[in-house]
């Protein structure tokens, strides 16, 4: 693939950039394994002599595998036969290798869990939620005698409902593997806030659930609650509606209502569902979410590591880098947006030869702002936003705002083959 020389053209000069430090509420569990199994204990006593199906997905969700590894430690205690299953819809390539290779990844495998992990792709229909939408369950979990999920409770990065991304959607969307997702997704995001909970009350009803573990985590990806969902709180929904909302006070934002170009360092399905969570960034592929930052532009320089080249949601940037294509496997990533039904996220973006090139590119293609003074906000990526770099003509604004610190003097970027040199 060729890129854009842009010695060919005139010189596009950079700002300089300052870091600051934006503050956020940080409400945080400090006993984890402790609280944890403090709010399992009232539900322990249905599991003895039981083979239970712990259904774990595929968000970078903090301190995961010490969760994992505590829930299973306790239905252990508790006499059950606990194994994992990935409840993770068409991630992973929508393969059983994919699947325990992304599990393996957060440090969640048979050897460190101490547990049997089944990743089978197979699925069985347990009836239709109405004519024509047949709900799918991993067979792996219909098998066992019990099941629980553990889901992290946040805001949906493509539709507004009373329940979003949690327990109700790991149940329906998650633990149904790619059939199953497929399924719901072919009724398009317009209808989750309706579906999530109808189907997640019918798995529950249909299928062994037992209970549900709720994890939410404050703007500095730490875990700040753990709540233990009944079988019955699931089907009453309240317990998840509230959590949502907690949630949605909780996570982190751009404290810039309005600037010219938004960089992010690197997206990933360990970072969210879109690679970059747009409700931080505003980049939504939908019409049915809204909110976050104003800006001109947007530029993306990697993948993380942990998205073993799933790129979904490069699409939303106007700039990538080459480092970035060089590292998409297009079938994980297709076989993602295929399932999801969204072709938006995976489209492929103005590529540069360099992340400089990157950079100066998207600033080139803003419209009305005097070369040199564009305002930019620079994140590591979207879980990441404590510290964050800005350009020069944000620090009047920084200034005035009570919840940010400004932690350095105004700096020229420096690059080295065309990579910024340790800006963090």
């Amino acid at each position: 693939m060729e890129s854009l020389n842009l010695r060919n053209f005139a010189e596009i000069p950079l700002p300089r950039f300052v870091k600051v430090k934006q503050t956020f509420a940080r409400q945080c569990v400090e006993d984890i394994p402790g609280e944890l199994i403090t709010k399992l204990v009232p539900v322990l006593s249905q599991v003895q002599g039981k083979r239970i199906a712990v259904g774990v997905g595929s968000r970078g969700i903090s301190n995961m595998a010490l969760i994992a590894k505590t829930v299973v430690n306790a239905l252990k205690q508790a006499g059950a036969e606990p194994f994992i299953i990935p409840t993770m819809g068409s991630h992973g390539g929508a393969t059983a290798e994919g699947q325990t290779e992304v599990l393996a990844s957060f440090g969640i495998t048979a050897e460190s869990m101490g547990v049997p992990v089944n990743a089978s792709m197979a699925v069985e229909t347990i009836g239709e939620l109405e004519p024509g939408l047949p709900l799918y369950v991993a067979q792996s979990a219909l098998q066992a005698d019990g099941i629980i999920v553990i889901a992290r409770v946040k805001p949906h990065t493509a539709f507004r409902g009373s329940i979003e991304s949690g327990v109700a959607k790991m149940l329906t969307i998650g633990l149904g593997k790619q059939v199953g997702a497929d399924s719901l997704h072919h009724q398009g995001f317009g209808r989750f806030a309706e579906l999530i909970p109808k189907a997640a009350k019918f798995i529950v009803e249909k299928a062994p659930v037992l209970f549900g573990v709720a994890l939410m985590e404050n703007a500095y990806e730490e875990t700040a609650r753990i709540e233990v969902l009944s079988r019955e709180d699931i089907l009453a929904m309240e317990r998840e509606m509230a959590l949502l909302q907690e949630a949605k006070d909780m996570i982190g934002k751009i404290l810039f209502p309005e600037f010219d170009v938004l960089v992010m360092e690197e997206i990933g399905k360990n970072i969210s569902g879109d690679g970059q969570d747009p409700n931080v960034t505003g980049l939504y592929v939908t019409k049915y979410a809204t909110g976050g930052p104003r800006f001109q532009k947007s530029v993306i320089f990697d993948l993380t590591e942990e998205t073993h080249g799933n790129a979904n949601g490069m699409g939303v940037a106007d700039v990538i880098s080459r480092d970035l294509f060089a590292k998409v496997d297009f079938i994980k990533t297709y076989t993602n947006s295929f399932t999801s039904t969204e072709i938006l996220p995976i489209k492929v973006p103005m590529v540069a030869a360099t992340k400089e090139d990157a950079l100066k590119i998207a600033i080139k293609i803003c419209n009305g702002v005097e070369s040199g003074k564009h305002k930019i906000v620079w994140i590591k990526n979207t879980l990441e936003l404590g510290e964050i770099l800005i350009s020069e003509g944000l620090l009047d604004e920084a200034r005035s705002n009570p919840n940010i610190e400004i932690l350095s003097e105004p700096v020229e970027i420096s690059f080295i083959q065309g990579s910024p040199t340790s800006v963090w």
